[in-house]
This record gives C-alpha cells, sequence and structure tokens, in this order.
C-alpha cells in the first residue's frame, strides 16, 4: 500500500470499525487503535497499534507516529473525557498528525442542553488552537438507538416532550466520515458538518414505526425531569451519567437536535437512511421487542 498513514481510533466499534473496514476496501494504509487489541478488527493491510488510552499521553504518540491523519472518535462518556480528548489531540500533534477529523455531536455548545455536547465543544475549541488540519463531524442521535432504549414491555419514555429528533444511521456517519477522510484536498478542512437523517420526528412518531416495524404496540411515555431520574434510579449509575441520559432527551424537547442537514447526501452522494429503511435492514436491532423472543 501507499499514501499517507490514516490511524483510526475506536476502530472495534461502532463507528470506528466501520470507517476502518471502508478505508481498507480502498487499500490505503490505515492503523487501528483500540483500547483493546486484542478486540481490533483483522483487514487486509492494516496493522495494529499497542493498547493506547487516550489519556495516555507517551501511549498515544506512540500509537500514532508516523500518521498523517487521525480519526478520532469521540472517548466513552466519563467526567474526565474533555481532558482525555485534548491529551490524544496534544499527541497526534506532538508526532506530527496534519489532520484530524473528530467525530462531534450536533448542536455541541458550551450552554447546550445535552451535558455530553458540552464536552464536545470543549473537544472543538481545542482543536481550533491545536495548529492542526480538522473537519468536525456532528453527528445526531444514532438511529439504532431508539429500539436500544425502548423497553421489552414496548415502551420509549424519557422527557423527549413532542420535539423532533434527525437521528442518523451508523452507516451512514461511516460513508460520510470516509468520504472526508479520503478527500486528499484542503477543501474540507477547518468545516463542521452536521450529519443526520433525512428527516426530524418526534419520539411518538418513532414508536408508531416500531409498531409497524415489531407487529405489536409500542408506545412512548413522555417524562418530566423528575419522573425520567427515577425511572433510572435502579441502574446504578453515577450522577453526571445520570444526567447525560437524561439531558439527551431534553434536548430534543428543546429543539436542538431537529435540524436535518444535507451533508450525508452531499458528502457519500447517496441518500441517508430514514428510520423505516433502517428497521428494515436490520431487524436485530428490534429482536427484544417481538413476543416470541
Amino acid at each position: 500500500m501507499t499514501g499517507p498513514l490514516t490511524a483510526v481510533t475506536g476502530a472495534s466499534g461502532a463507528v470506528g470499525g466501520r470507517v476502518a473496514r471502508r478505508l481498507a476496501r480502498t487499500g490505503v494504509p490505515v492503523r487501528l487503535l483500540g483500547r483493546d487489541p486484542a478486540r481490533l478488527p483483522d483487514l487486509p493491510g492494516a496493522d495494529r497499534a499497542p493498547a493506547a488510552a487516550y489519556g495516555d499521553g507517551e501511549a498515544m504518540r506512540r500509537a500514532l507516529d508516523g500518521a498523517h491523519t487521525l480519526f478520532l472518535v469521540s472517548a466513552h462518556e466519563s467526567p474526565d473525557r474533555v481532558r482525555e480528548h485534548t491529551t490524544a489531540i496534544d499527541a497526534a500533534v506532538a508526532v506530527g498528525v496534519e489532520r484530524i477529523v473528530y467525530v462531534s455531536f450536533q448542536g455541541a455548545a458550551l450552554d447546550a442542553t445535552f451535558t455530553f455536547a458540552r464536552d464536545h465543544w470543549h473537544t472543538e475549541a481545542h482543536l481550533r488552537t491545536a495548529g492542526v488540519r480538522h473537519t468536525f463531524l456532528r453527528d445526531n442521535w444514532y438511529l439504532a438507538g431508539l429500539p436500544a432504549m425502548t423497553g421489552a414491555d414496548g415502551v420509549l419514555r424519557g422527557p423527549g416532550g413532542d420535539g423532533r429528533v434527525a437521528a442518523v444511521a451508523h452507516e451512514d456517519i461511516a460513508d460520510a466520515a470516509a468520504a472526508v477522510l479520503l478527500d486528499g484536498s484542503f477543501g474540507l478542512d477547518g468545516r463542521t458538518y452536521d450529519l443526520t437523517g433525512p428527516e426530524a420526528f418526534t419520539l411518538a412518531e418513532a414508536a408508531e414505526e416500531l409498531s409497524r416495524a415489531t407487529g405489536r404496540p409500542v408506545t412512548y411515555v413522555p417524562e418530566t425531569r423528575e419522573e425520567a431520574y427515577a425511572s433510572r434510579a435502579g441502574y446504578g449509575a453515577e450522577d453526571w451519567e445520570l444526567a447525560g441520559w437524561v439531558t439527551s432527551y431534553e434536548a430534543i424537547a428543546n429543539g436542538e437536535l431537529a435540524a436535518v442537514s444535507d451533508a450525508v447526501p452531499t458528502l457519500t452522494g447517496h441518500p441517508a437512511t430514514s428510520f423505516a429503511q433502517f428497521l428494515a435492514r436490520t431487524p436485530a436491532s428490534y429482536r427484544h421487542l417481538l413476543r416470541d423472543t
């Protein structure tokens, strides 16, 4: 293989793994990074970096040495996530990485309702001053999250009100990311792309679509903030994590995830996937809702 090396973080995960596979199919040199190298996919022509946590600057410098481009999938949510991101970015810059494509979140802002979206704003702010070429891919909610967050009782609950969400498919995110990473020009530098589905819908409409796909009644129960915290109290999550879960719905209620973008079709050349199309293509996503399972 010839050409500049692209390092892909989270290469054993839902986004990074899909992107790594797309890049490998094109024949570009790829280096796979993950918290557990044993879980990284075996892809033709790709090499695996030793384990390197985002917050370990020395390990990240070793893992990224020689890379031209870094595809930076955001770290798992934690109270220390911004520091982990900035450490990884600084490590990349220190070893001469010239370009970083960062997976952010739609509506990232210092005052975003969704608390985790604030982490993305801080990370973007650091990248803007890091002296490296960069592109931000701001994902909306994942389509896969809608059936996953629906209980086996057929109820999707949360404080989303009647707000709308332009949720997006993992496959579309990966297609868009691969297109950006394979673009060798400077034309995408400094740009921010909101990656969304083709339409914004309410959670009640999502429940109706799940009802059609599963053949059973699926309902949406809008909760108050107090009810949302109470219904999730039994999971044993820490306060910061509960706040992230609850405010992700509140961001929908506040209209912060309703904007539909044309970035997916513009970058990929194909339409974005609707929720109905997603469910038709991925029946495993709602298997827990089928009555005979």
